[in-house]
Formats: C-alpha cells, sequence, structure tokens
C-alpha cells in the first residue's frame, strides 16, 4: 500500500478499536449501552489521530522502551487535552473528566490516563501496526482502496452531520409544511431526520449538551485565542523565527544562510507554528509557576520538534536538522539542551512576548483585520503548497524521474536544485 492508504485504513482502524474500547468501559461502568462517539458512525477520532501518529512519529523508537513510552505518553495527551477542550467549546459539557484524580490538568488529563496512554503507545509501535498492516494485505487492493474510499465518503457526511447538529442548524431550518416543492420538502425532511437521530444520540448519553449556543460578537479584532489571533501569532512567529535563526548561524557559523521552509518570503514554518501551538496550549497556564511552563515547554517543545523532523522526512524525503553529534540527542532530531531552550522560550513567551503581541494584534482595525488574514492565508496556502510542491520535484530529479506535464517543467525551471539548495542549505536527502 501507500503511504496515504496505509494511513487512512490504520485511522479507521484505531478509530474503530478506540470506539469499541471507550463503549465497552463505558457499558461496564455504567451497566448500560452507552455510545462514546461524537460522530453517528462507530469511530473515536482522537484514537483514529493518536494511532497512526505515533506509530509514524516514533517508529525510530522501537529499541528505546522508556522513550517510546513517553512520547506516547506526550503526544496522546496533548490530543486528549484538545479534544476535551474542543468538545466542551461545542457542546458546553465534558465528555470526561478526571478532576477527581491527582495530577490532572483541567480534568481532561491525568498521570494515569498518559502513563496508559504510553502502554497503548507501545503497544501500537512494537506490534499494533504491523498486526493491522498485514490484515490489510490479506484483502486485494483493488478491494481495500474501494472500500477505503467508501468509508471515507460516509465518514465525511458523518463528519458535516455532526457539525451542523453542534451548529444548532437542526433548531433553524424552515417547516416542511412551509415548502412547497416536493424535492426540496424531502431534502429538508431527510436533514431533519439525520440531524435530529444525530443530536437525540448525543443527547441521551449527555443531557446537558447544548446545541444552540450563542456567541457574542467582540468589537475587538482577534479577541482571545481563537483563530485570528493565532494565525497572526504563527505569521509573526515564523518571519520572526527565521530573522532569529539566520542570526544565529551568522553568528556562529560566521555565514548567512537562508532559513526559511518556503520557497516565497522569509518563513520559517517550524517557528511560526511553535508560537501559535505554545500560545493555544499554554496561554490559559499564564497564572502557573515559572517551573510548570518551563517544563511543559521543554516537554511539548521537544516532542513537537522531533515530530517536525520526522513528518519531513516521511513526507520530502529531506532532514533539515541532525543532533547526532550533540550529547544527548535523540535519533538525531532534538537533543536534551535544545529541549532546555524549548522550556526557556516557552516561560519568555508566556510571561512577556505573548502579552505584549496579543495586544498589538487586538488593535488592528476590525474592518481591516479580517481581510487581511484571509488575503494572508491564501497566500501562505499557496506559498506551501508550491513549496512542497518543489521539494517533491527535487526528489523525484534525484531518482532520475524526468517532468511528467507542465507543472513539473514549471517547477524544474524555476525550482531547480540550485535554487533550492539556496532557500534549504541545510536539508539533506534521505533514502
Amino acid at each position: 500500500m501507500t503511504t496515504f492508504y496505509m494511513s487512512l485504513w490504520l485511522f479507521f482502524c484505531y478509530a474503530f478499536l478506540g470506539w469499541l474500547g471507550e463503549t465497552a468501559l463505558a457499558a461496564v461502568r455504567q451497566r448500560r449501552y452507552v455510545d462514546r462517539s461524537l460522530l453517528f458512525g462507530p469511530l473515536c477520532v482522537a484514537y483514529g489521530v493518536a494511532g497512526p501518529l505515533i506509530g509514524a512519529a516514533l517508529r525510530d523508537l522501537a529499541g528505546s522502551w522508556f522513550f517510546l513510552f513517553l512520547g506516547s505518553a506526550i503526544y496522546a495527551s496533548v490530543i486528549e487535552w484538545l479534544a476535551g477542550h474542543w468538545l466542551f467549546k461545542l457542546t458546553g459539557t465534558r465528555w470526561w473528566d478526571y478532576s477527581g484524580r491527582r495530577w490532572n490538568l483541567d480534568g481532561y488529563v491525568c498521570a494515569a490516563s498518559a502513563a496508559l496512554w504510553g502502554v497503548l503507545g507501545v503497544v501500537v509501535v512494537k506490534w499494533g501496526n504491523g498486526l493491522l498492516l498485514a490484515l490489510a494485505g490479506l484483502i486485494p487492493p483493488l478491494v481495500l482502496h474501494i472500500l477505503l474510499w467508501c468509508l471515507l465518503a460516509v465518514f465525511a457526511l458523518d463528519c458535516l452531520a455532526t457539525a451542523l447538529t453542534l451548529a444548532g442548524t437542526v433548531h433553524r431550518l424552515p417547516q416542511v409544511e412551509e415548502i412547497g416543492s416536493r424535492i426540496e420538502a424531502l431534502t429538508v425532511r431527510l436533514g431533519l431526520w439525520v440531524l435530529r437521530r444525530t443530536e437525540g444520540r448525543i443527547r441521551k448519553t449527555y443531557p446537558q449538551a447544548d446545541f444552540e449556543k450563542k456567541r457574542e460578537r467582540s468589537a475587538v479584532f482577534a479577541a482571545g485565542c481563537g483563530f485570528y489571533k493565532l494565525f497572526w501569532l504563527f505569521f509573526i512567529g515564523a518571519f520572526l523565527g527565521d530573522i532569529v535563526e539566520s542570526l544565529f548561524v551568522r553568528a556562529t557559523a560566521g555565514v548567512w544562510q537562508s532559513r526559511s521552509s518556503l520557497v516565497w518570503g522569509d518563513f520559517s514554518l517550524v517557528w511560526g507554528f511553535a508560537m501559535a501551538l505554545a500560545s493555544l496550549l499554554l496561554h490559559r497556564y499564564r497564572e502557573r509557576s515559572d517551573s510548570f511552563l518551563f517544563w511543559a515547554g521543554t516537554l511539548l517543545g521537544g516532542a513537537y520538534e522531533y515530530l517536525c523532523s520526522v513528518f519531513t522526512e516521511l513526507v520530502f524525503g529531506v532532514v533539515f536538522w541532525d543532533y547526532s553529534h550533540i550529547p544527548f540527542n535523540l535519533a538525531g532530531r532534538v537533543n536534551l539542551l535544545y529541549c532546555f531552550f524549548w522550556g526557556i522560550a516557552a516561560v519568555a513567551w508566556i510571561r512577556v512576548v505573548y502579552p505584549r503581541l496579543s495586544g498589538l494584534i487586538e488593535r488592528i482595525p476590525r474592518k481591516w483585520g479580517r481581510p487581511l488574514t484571509w488575503a494572508l492565508t491564501v497566500f501562505l496556502a499557496a506559498d506551501m503548497v508550491v513549496s512542497a510542491a518543489a521539494l517533491g520535484r527535487m526528489e523525484q530529479r534525484g531518482q532520475g524521474v524526468p517532468p511528467q506535464n507542465v507543472v513539473e517543467e514549471y517547477l524544474d525551471e524555476h525550482y531547480g536544485d540550485e535554487r533550492l539548495n539556496e532557500i534549504y542549505p541545510a536539508a539533506v536527502k534521505t533514502e
């Protein structure tokens, strides 16, 4: 199978197994059937994301039980934390609560659940992925591909129906009696049936769920820590990160060197996403101690840098940094010293930089802020697509594959190896 089909297969397998485990555990505790899925189908998306992510990101650590356990606990706990807060924001109710357990964080993660995630991650990397992929190998490729595309289509429709339900759409649709056309009436009737079934299923498990939430419109641009604030933190962080890295290389190596992640402009995606994620995950803990922020930044920053290294190698066949020569490194992707730098950066960011930068962003006039944000979003999305295509084409050229169409000819002409070596001087091709 290709990487796409492997990932899709593992996503559905782990999502179903997660739903099965959660539903069985809830049935034992409550002595009745409880559907633990947000979706209509038997899937828990958090497990579907965590399983393939841990399997791909930590496969290099299969020989180290401790770091495999620790990495699995960190990645899965972050996913669980995000899912818990996201579900609360959507439905106004907690879908699980660890507040009564020791060493919990917001009641969404705790030491016990993190330890369980660590054990499950070891199982996934050591045996789970191999077993599931072997099972997929028993299915004829054509049948498997058709099955996965069908599951993907049903999953997309399920997500759409659930999103509309959570948005309270069922309470805003017109009554069937008010519609003259039979076809339109049938469509609305079918839509109402799906949305009411979805809402009823969720309410049965979580009676306090709110599907008619009213959002207050703020007069301040990018108030709180929503999409607009996070985008500008990402944009500013990506630009400043590139500048800081360039100055650091100049000071340590004596040369000016591009540290950009993109072919258009000076933007370091690693720094941009790091600043946005640090704000999303840590801004609510700004009243906690410096030691808490330091260790949170150390663990999360190290896990984030490791994941970025794995992602670029798997997707583009390129390694942008290698710490194998630095003591206490992990597979050359992260090292202890730089993890401590992430911890220090987290404290400085939350204590000093974020409050001031957040205030400056909120001063942007609302009438200019939103259209400018979307214009920059489109630009950066196009920049990422072209950069990814250029890197992918560079890998093909390295394998002696000639251009197959006009797009690849354009990439060869404008983003040949010489040009990309100028943009990515530290990149090293891998097998």
